[in-house]
């Protein structure tokens, strides 16, 4: 199995001993981006962005759009997602921003509360996509 670490200075760089996300050849036309969640931080400062969930949110995907454009991949590709919210009333503000970026056909997805999100994060999101090629 052909494994590549995906990295890019467009998302913050990992907080841990994690990739920002993993390539998986599996067969000769098609490769699976296993994507760690993103949270709010801004890549150029490394501090989570200010704004309420909603501003959190944001950048949780723009964060992982530039994951996904490090490996020439977009929304397009994601199969799967996870939401994780420390609030489950912050549901409608995160599901009206993600949704916006899956206008169509959505992946499929589970959205949980969660105790606690690293840096005391509103809300992070990881990504499974399949590309072509």
């Amino acid at each position: 199995m052909e494994r590549t670490i995906v990295r890019t200075a467009h998302a913050p760089a990992a907080i841990g001993p994690y990739s920002q996300a993993v390539e998986v050849r599996v067969s000769d036309r098609a490769k699976m981006i296993f994507c760690s969640g993103q949270i709010g931080l801004d890549p150029a400062t490394g501090a989570m962005v200010e704004g309420g969930v909603a501003a959190e949110a944001r950048q949780v995907l723009e964060n992982l759009g530039a994951v996904l454009a490090a490996v020439g991949a977009s929304y397009a590709d994601i199969v799967r997602t996870t939401i994780y919210l420390a609030s489950m009333d912050d549901f409608a503000a995160v599901n009206e921003l993600y949704g916006a970026k899956f206008a169509g056909s959505p992946p499929a997805r589970a959205t949980v509360q969660a105790a606690r999100l690293p840096r005391d994060a509103r809300v992070e999101i990881d990504a499974i996509a399949v590309v072509e090629g």
